[in-house]
């Protein structure tokens, strides 16, 4: 047999609109009895595109009655998502549903009601694989961490329980009376070619599930509810390529930032290759500095050439002195010191300049 895919919003909301299935699915799901099911309708619309799609969101007013016999009134809220992302729409619908309140007989105010929120996903968590996963409360002294069975109003209107529904895990295995009903979500019954329907087989279904299967088998020859199944498609494939886009544009954002930080880097290090530079050079001209007394103007390195006579003695001839000063570079102190006298060593000049005019002094003798 096929059903329509229950998986499509306007095919979930054709089911969950017929009350009597409705109970039975969420007090299967709930595991506990649903007295009576009041359906609130929210839609919300969303532009794409210059396309208007209805997303629906399902509210419950419920009467439903605990293990321990207790009734109760509560609002079950249900939500699809085909992206993780809607993580932000589930938030924000939570938020309208806290500020809601309820009239009740006797009460001149409105009254918080305790909310159940059911969410059908159409991907996978990260972690948990269970098909279907409790989130329920329970009450503990701090103290002693004994558990707390009774009830406060003031605590169950700021909290809730919740049921996640991961269709894709959904599969074969089939191990309790929610696992075989939800089974109708089953994704790898789509027809070869037509995600809109799936193949099912009534018979492998409990009798009071069967009801279920046959309104969807109904769906199918309903031109309007796969026209909008089409439109759903379309609307899909758009968020679809929106966010492959994103993906784009978030990846040449990470690949810029990644090369603005190298480049950050590589100006940090020629920073520091220049600071190392000027380092050395500072500490090259301190040399400099030091050594400074040594070349310029220390005449205790260099022979003045008023002492040429008296190592040349006496006697030597002006003409004499003027050979050894012309031989040995020397100049008067007076001078500018610019020519080629300048050598790196004043230390060999000086004893150059000594030895040789002892030289002469000798051969004159």
């Amino acid at each position: 047999m096929r059903i329509a895919n229950p998986i499509y919003d306007v095919v979930f909301k054709y089911l969950m609109q017929n009350n009597e299935l409705a109970i039975l699915i969420l007090s299967t799901i709930l595991e506990e009895e649903i007295l009576s099911l009041h359906l609130l309708p929210q839609e919300t619309a969303m532009a794409v595109e210059n396309r208007t799609f209805t997303v629906y969101r399902l509210d419950f007013s419920a009467w439903i009655k605990t293990a321990g016999g207790e009734e109760r009134h509560v609002v079950i809220e249900i939500q699809k998502a085909k992206f993780a992302a809607d993580i932000m729409r589930f938030r924000r619908y939570l938020g309208e549903q806290y500020k809601q309140g309820f009239a009740v007989a006797g009460e001149k105010t409105q009254k918080a009601i305790p909310l159940i929120s059911i969410y059908f996903l159409g991907y996978r968590l990260e972690h948990v694989r269970a098909p279907v996963i409790k989130v329920l409360r329970s009450y503990y002294d701090a103290a002693t961490g004994k558990e707390i069975r009774e009830r406060e109003e003031f605590i169950e209107s700021l909290t809730h329980d919740s049921f996640v529904i991961q269709i894709p895990q959904l599969g074969p295995e089939r191990r309790t009376a929610t696992e075989k009903l939800l089974a109708i979500f089953d994704q790898q019954r789509q027809v070869a070619g037509d995600s809109h329907l799936l193949e099912v087989d009534e018979a492998v279904y409990p009798e009071e599930y069967r009801k279920v299967v046959r309104w969807l088998n109904g769906a199918v020859s309903k031109p309007e509810i796969r026209k909008t199944m089409e439109v759903e498609d379309e609307i899909l494939a758009e968020f679809e390529d929106i966010e492959r886009r994103m993906a784009g544009l978030e990846k040449t954002l990470e690949d810029n930032a990644k090369a603005l930080e190298e480049k950050e880097q590589a100006i940090e290090e020629k920073d520091q290759a220049l600071e190392e530079n000027a380092r050395a050079l500072e500490e090259k001209d301190q040399a400099i500095e030091e050594k400074l007394p040594y070349l310029t103007g220390g005449t205790q390195h260099f022979v003045h050439f008023s002492l040429v006579p008296f190592l040349l003695g006496d006697q030597t001839s002006r003409d004499q002195n003027s050979a050894v000063r012309r031989k040995l570079k020397i100049q008067p102190l007076g001078s500018s010191w610019r020519g080629s006298s300048l050598v790196s060593s004043s230390f060999i000049y000086w004893t150059s300049a000594v030895m040789a005019a002892c030289s002469l002094r000798a051969a004159r003798r």
